[in-house]
């Protein structure tokens, strides 16, 4: 069973309004970072506007300087609007990719981007990663919380459209377990559609 005893796992989640607050899971104890940002707002009209059958799928190896185009090419293949929705898109995109291949000194990446309408990864867990960075662009946000003794968290938090969270994962360098469990929310049959940006280390990714 996870010791969350002071010291024995990260628990902390550090939440900031700028970027820079991902940099804080380096700090020793920090599951997870989270910025807290809001998006602008013709960009948020732009993504719920969109058909479902118009949302952006992607999942794809690429180098840090692919991403841009990669996404705005996902996009035309989807019909995903007008060009100024999906540069913002590619180009949101590209500047969160950055920012983890900062964080994670990694330039080869995973990307994708999910559209979910059911209970995907419902269950909160610990991803077999080093870390993994999460951004809701549209619909329910994603919930965290530390574990119990139940093994689930006695209390639950959740992330809002827009913002991006950084979790350590199992293979986080270091002695300390994370103790930090996350899940995608619970949306079957509430008609909602999200759609997730997820970035991994290239070699890291996992389901």
């Amino acid at each position: 069973m996870l010791d969350l005893a002071r010291g024995a796992a990260a628990c902390d989640v550090i939440e900031g309004g700028s970027v820079e607050v991902l940099r804080d899971l380096h700090r020793p104890g920090c599951a997870a970072a989270i910025w807290q940002r809001r998006l602008p707002p013709l960009f948020s009209q732009w993504l719920d506007a969109l058909p479902d059958g118009c949302l952006p799928r992607l999942r794809s190896g690429v180098p840090l300087h692919g991403v841009a185009n990669l996404v705005q090419d996902t996009c035309r293949a989807a019909f995903s609007g007008a060009d100024a929705g999906q540069a913002l898109l590619a180009q949101d995109v590209a500047r969160l990719a950055a920012e983890f291949s900062r964080i994670a000194g990694k330039d080869a990446l995973q990307i994708r981007l999910d559209v979910v309408r059911g209970n995907a990864c419902s269950k909160f867990h610990v991803d077999y990663v080093p870390a993994r960075l999460l951004c809701t662009y549209r619909g329910a946000g994603t919930q965290y919380g530390l574990a119990s003794e139940t093994g689930e968290p006695a209390q639950v938090q959740q992330m809002q459209a827009g913002w991006v969270g950084l979790f350590r994962g199992r293979l986080w360098p270091g002695d300390l377990p994370c103790g930090l469990l996350h899940r995608s929310p619970p949306i079957a049959g509430s008609g909602e559609t999200r759609l997730l940006l997820v970035i991994d280390a290239a070699q890291d990714s996992d389901d």
